[in-house]
């Protein structure tokens, strides 16, 4: 087994994804072990702002170590991008900590969605 490192990994399917990894060898083929696998997203708000969204790269398990063969990746490259890196590390730490974030009144105004309606259409008088 080698050391662990980050890479973005584009797979055949066309799914572009960022992880800390590990390659192993086994039965004459190399296997990579993804460890928290992640997307991220480069969006801009309609003010100009660039920022990144981060995902699960499968939404709908709890689990945080994946393996794939490496037949399936058409390319991937190393990376010790720190920004990148500190996304990973972050999401990681809260998947870890809490499966799911909990809200709290810190995080911002907390309402149903025809409260913040009402709220929003009385802010922009909307009618």
């Amino acid at each position: 087994m080698e050391e662990d490192f980050y890479a973005t990994i584009k797979l055949k399917t066309g799914e572009e994804i960022f992880a800390k990894l590990t390659y192993v060898e086994e039965d004459e083929r190399t296997l990579l072990l993804l460890e928290n696998p992640i997307t991220i997203e480069k969006i801009k708000n309609r003010g100009g702002i660039e920022g990144y969204k981060v995902e699960p790269w499968l939404r709908t398990t709890t689990e945080d170590l994946f393996i794939i063969n490496l037949d399936d990746v058409l390319t991937m490259s190393e990376t010790k991008d720190k920004q990148s890196i500190v996304m990973h590390e972050t999401f990681s730490k809260q998947n870890h900590d809490n499966n799911e974030i909990k809200l709290d009144r810190k995080m911002g105004y907390i309402s149903t969605i025809n409260e913040a309606k009402k709220s929003l259409e009385k802010l922009y008088r909307i009618n």
